[in-house]
């Protein structure tokens, strides 16, 4: 593949749309009935960068390095814009967003998996005029979907107020090493399969499943269960907030229900629950367990420690042939509506899906597919390798329709709140499925109000 510059549809080159007072249906691409915060009222909007020096702010995860490699290269390019990145934990810059984003000097862009009440209270910076401006109307329609919202707060549609520096795909990694060892020379096609290579390998000695969740991290299994059996469409549903939509679907039980049974049957860690993310990925990449559940953002790691002894394929479904459903989403950040300089951030999210090297960076930091226009070329990456493999995945995910959002995005709190306590309580076999189930739903109602 090369990596000529990609076609650009920028819309209005030279872009100046003033937005105070602009409603959703104010402009070409805006979905209908959402106001954009009162803190961008008077502000232009340009798709021509600045030529004064500008800093800009970044408040990103600990432990994600793409956005130290983007912005160098960004600074590269543009001297006159520099960077400072600020990191948190995950369920600190969850918690803390609203705090940062409603501050004298909020950070010009949010690492915000959720947007909760952040558009409601007017924190986040309504896209919809640069959507128009840069011609965001090239881009899949499924891509940003979940990064909008309603003025009901429902996910899905509406406005757009996230932007993704990559989008991932989830799946299981497999030791090809341990695999050869009890027999297996390929990855399972059915839910059944995997449970009979599991099964081989606990009989062999070799710990079936590498997971932890000292972080709520395992529900990258769980959720990959209930996928192969819950309604897709009522599961987004209920992800996106829709009114009347419930966790408590019998899919969902069934997968909680199966996750219960590999517990029993010994296939996680015996100390799964002092195991956080980057000690179960480290001990993966050590050469422990036979499998484990992730994304693609870990291919390049796991490449490197593990050589060509590993594969990465998607969820097997419980039926053969049917189509694959798999968790993604993008790396999701967003603009702080207070910002000074929303023009050059927006510039910068652009960018990222646009730029040959930055697309190229987003590729070989975190195995994700760059986003944007699906006529540009894609990055060049190694054959065969795990990054390839996550590429077609992600093709085959979007060709099949079978891409949801992780759960743990649903609501601002019930990632810490309910969904970690309880999976620690399922994974040790001290509740059952529908234990899980229920009590996920009761405190998604303390949540939304339904």
């Amino acid at each position: 593949m090369n990596t000529r510059f990609p076609r650009r549809r920028r819309g209005v080159s030279l872009a100046l749309l003033t937005i105070a007072g602009l409603t959703g249906a104010a402009l070409t691409g805006c979905a209908p009935g959402s106001a954009a915060p009162a803190a961008q009222n008077d502000v232009q909007v340009s798709t021509e960068l600045t030529s004064d020096p500008v800093q800009l702010t970044i408040a990103d995860e600990t432990g994600f390095p793409v956005t130290d490699k983007l912005t160098q290269e960004f600074t590269k390019q543009h001297p006159n814009v520099t960077f400072t990145i600020n990191r948190d934990t995950f369920q600190n810059l969850t918690a803390n967003a609203p705090k940062l984003l409603a501050s004298a000097t909020p950070p010009d862009l949010i690492r915000l998996p959720t947007l909760g009440d952040t558009v409601r209270d007017g924190l986040v910076a309504n896209l919809d005029p640069y959507f128009d401006a840069y011609g965001w109307s090239a881009w899949p329609a499924s891509q940003l979907a979940p990064l909008r919202m309603n003025d009901d707060g429902v996910r899905g549609s509406g406005s757009l107020y996230q932007l993704g520096l990559g989008y991932s795909i989830t799946g299981i990694y497999m030791n090809t090493t341990l695999a050869a060892q009890v027999g297996i020379d390929s990855p399972p096609q059915t839910l059944a399969e995997l449970e009979a290579d599991m099964a081989k390998a606990k009989a062999a000695g070799i710990l079936p499943i590498m997971a932890g969740d000292k972080d709520g991290v395992v529900n990258f299994v769980v959720q990959a269960a209930m996928n192969q059996y819950v309604d897709k469409d009522k599961f987004l549903s209920w992800m996106f907030n829709e009114p009347g939509a419930r966790y408590d679907e019998s899919g969902n039980v069934e997968g909680a229900e199966l996750v219960r049974k590999w517990a029993d049957a010994g296939y996680f860690p015996s100390d799964i629950n002092a195991i956080d993310y980057f000690t179960f990925t480290s001990r993966f990449s050590g050469g422990e367990g036979l499998f484990t559940f992730n994304g693609n953002w870990e291919a390049a790691n796991y490449q490197k420690a593990l050589g060509s002894n590993v594969e990465f394929f998607l969820v097997p479904p419980a039926e053969a042939g049917v189509d694959h459903v798999a968790m993604g989403a993008a790396n999701s950040f967003s603009v702080a509506a207070k910002s000074p300089h929303i023009n050059e951030i927006v510039y910068f999210l652009n960018w990222v899906h646009t730029d040959p090297t930055a697309r190229q960076i987003i590729v070989d930091v975190t195995g994700a597919s760059p986003g944007g226009d699906p006529a540009q070329d894609l990055p060049t990456v190694e054959s065969g390798s795990l990054i390839e493999n996550a590429l077609k995945m992600s093709a085959q995910i979007g060709a099949e329709n079978g891409q949801v959002d992780f759960m743990a995005n649903t609501t601002a709190g019930i990632y810490a709140g309910s969904i970690i306590p309880e999976s620690q309580l399922l994974v040790t076999s001290q509740i059952t499925g529908q234990d899980f189930v229920d009590r996920v739903q009761k405190f998604y109602e303390s949540e939304v109000g339904k």
